[in-house]
């Protein structure tokens, strides 16, 4: 199936570039309210799934044991820019179980917000496991597996330790309860469709993106899931809203869209051109892939206008939002180059 352009690039009176993708808007009984391109062709989520992934943290009763906080939970879904607050919250949840960074294994890299760096280079700093933008989702699934190794009997933290190490092979009880929830929430059945290894060493799943609308349509209004998810889903939410700097950080889409909006939208980016929505209000899930695998050209101005046409704003929220899907860019010289703009189809398709 051909996908429409749902950004456009311009530059000199044309459009220079061209991002076709595919959009899914779903409600809570799988019943699609908006359908361009291939909605049912499987695509990894990559981190756009971080919360349905966070649910058994909460449902399991580890957030609770171990008595996370707002932020910390907040940071449990995101892909954060590593920067000291992050770095710091995500040990915070560590400690909370006894443990230290070396329970995480999803790697290290630098920082990805610029100012982190640079300050990390003035203090001669490397980056540890902390600073990897996937380190709350990793801290939580450590927190997960010492609530599992306690409830078989592991008494203390070295114990814990040793249950948790591995768990991000698929094999490991852990990641059991994370794919299980991936599958519960978006009704996919997992063995039948593609899987790889994401960039933070997890299984990745290729799920259609009518089902990952419908997974977070049930996230935003709890319908189609049991009680523990939706309270689950329903405490990640809120935490997320309280601490929108830790779901991605300073400058970041996600973190400046719920700042504004609070808990009317839940929205998270993944790589390679993927973002997901919660729309609760209007009991609505929203799945975009954008066919090139851009986010920040791209992704975020779809999702933009999706948030235009669906959410209730005003005046200022809705020019706030249109900074997002009207774009201006200039040059280093400040002088107006061009534009991103929401394509004509897409604005039509989400009149």
């Amino acid at each position: 199936m051909s996908h429409p352009d749902l950004v456009h690039a311009l530059r000199g009176g044309i459009v220079e570039s061209f991002h076709r993708g595919a959009i899914a808007i779903v409600d809570a009984d799988g019943t699609p309210v908006l359908a361009l391109g291939d909605i049912d062709r499987p695509v990894f989520p990559r981190s756009a799934c971080k919360v349905l992934q966070a649910l058994p943290l909460v449902e399991s009763g580890a957030a609770e044991a171990f008595g996370l906080s707002d932020d910390e939970l907040a940071l449990a879904c995101a892909s954060h820019g590593g920067e000291a607050r992050h770095a710091a919250t995500a040990a915070s949840m560590l400690a909370k179980a006894g443990l230290d960074a070396s329970a995480l294994e999803c790697g290290a890299h630098w920082p990805y917000f610029d100012g982190a760096i640079k300050a990390m280079a003035r203090d001669g700093a490397t980056p540890s496991a902390l600073h990897n933008n996937c380190s709350g989702k990793h801290a939580g699934f450590v927190c997960l597996g010492c609530l599992l190794a306690r409830a078989q009997g592991g008494g203390d933290a070295d114990a814990w330790r040793g249950f948790v190490r591995g768990y991000l092979l698929p094999e490991h009880p852990v990641m059991r309860e994370v794919s299980a929830s991936l599958q519960s929430t978006t009704g996919a059945d997992l063995s039948r469709l593609p899987v790889g290894t994401d960039g933070c060493s997890i299984p990745a799943h290729a799920i259609p993106l009518r089902q990952l609308a419908l997974a977070f349509a049930r996230v935003g209004t709890g319908v189609g899931l049991r009680d523990g998810q939706a309270r689950a889903a329903r405490r990640l939410r809120e935490a997320v809203a309280r601490s929108p700097f830790f779901v991605a950080g300073t400058g970041r889409f996600d973190t400046r869209v719920m700042e504004r909006l609070g808990e009317r939208v839940f929205c998270k980016v993944g790589a390679e051109g993927m973002y997901c929505a919660a729309l609760p209000e209007q009991g609505l899930g929203v799945a975009i892939k954008i066919d090139d695998g851009n986010n920040a050209r791209a992704s975020e101005v779809a999702m933009a206008a999706v948030i235009e046409s669906r959410v209730r704003l005003d005046d200022g929220e809705r020019a706030f939002m249109q900074g997002f899907s009207d774009l201006t860019l200039r040059n280093w010289n400040g002088f107006t180059v061009g534009a991103l703009r929401a394509s004509p189809a897409l604005r039509a398709a989400l009149a």
